[in-house]
């Protein structure tokens, strides 16, 4: 999961949504996420339209796109994500059959994050539409400099941090960072342990993003 670090709107104490069936509980969940424990992770996913995957991916994928919901918005559209998954290799692609941009709820925003896998599925959330966000924490370390890594700029006044983005810096760090780290996510049949899992998509978005 890509996380998001703690923002200050609300108190966060739980992720976007309630847990998946138990039937889908043999299928690993990756989040990249705006901030939380790993047993918060574990514990809470955000409310999904969920899609089933097949047993046997055809190949090719289809993008379901939502509306991003009041104040939010989509940084990149359909076309920006078929042009970049085409850039990888067809073998990396082939096992994904949804990309869906998702539409942020009141319940969501209880811990936001920037994208999720679940099973042959990758779920790409909308950011605040001023593209700033604000937080009641300080960034971790990873946070701090992955952000910088992509033209985030982050500002302390007080206790108050806010990243502030540009388009253009956004854009880059939803196609070349969460999109390529949850399809890490994807094709991670080995691991399933949390911080392995991490660890993997990590690796798979620095190879590939």
């Amino acid at each position: 999961m890509s996380r998001r670090p703690w923002s200050n709107r609300k108190p966060r104490v739980a992720s976007r949504g309630g847990l998946p069936r138990p039937t889908r509980s043999s299928l690993e969940v990756g989040q990249r996420g705006r901030g939380s424990s790993s047993r918060q992770n574990r514990a809470y996913a955000p409310p999904e339209d969920w899609h089933e995957p097949s047993d046997r991916p055809a190949g090719g994928y289809r993008i379901v796109v939502h509306d991003p919901g009041e104040g939010f918005v989509h940084i990149i559209g359909p076309s920006e994500i078929r042009k970049r998954l085409a850039q990888l290799p067809a073998d990396l692609v082939t096992p994904l059959e949804v990309v869906q941009l998702s539409r942020m709820t009141r319940k969501k925003t209880a811990f936001p994050c920037y994208g999720m896998q679940w099973g042959n599925a990758i779920y790409l959330y909308p950011v605040e539409q001023s593209l700033v966000e604000h937080f009641a924490r300080p960034p971790r370390p990873s946070e701090y400099h992955e952000a910088r890594l992509f033209g985030g700029r982050w500002v302390q006044e007080g206790n108050r941090w806010t990243l502030v983005w540009s388009e253009r810096a956004l854009r880059d760090f939803y196609l070349n960072n969460v999109l390529i780290h949850e399809l890490g996510h994807l094709l991670d049949r080995r691991n399933t342990n949390a911080r392995d899992r991490e660890r993997f998509a990590d690796a798979f978005a620095i190879r590939h993003g």
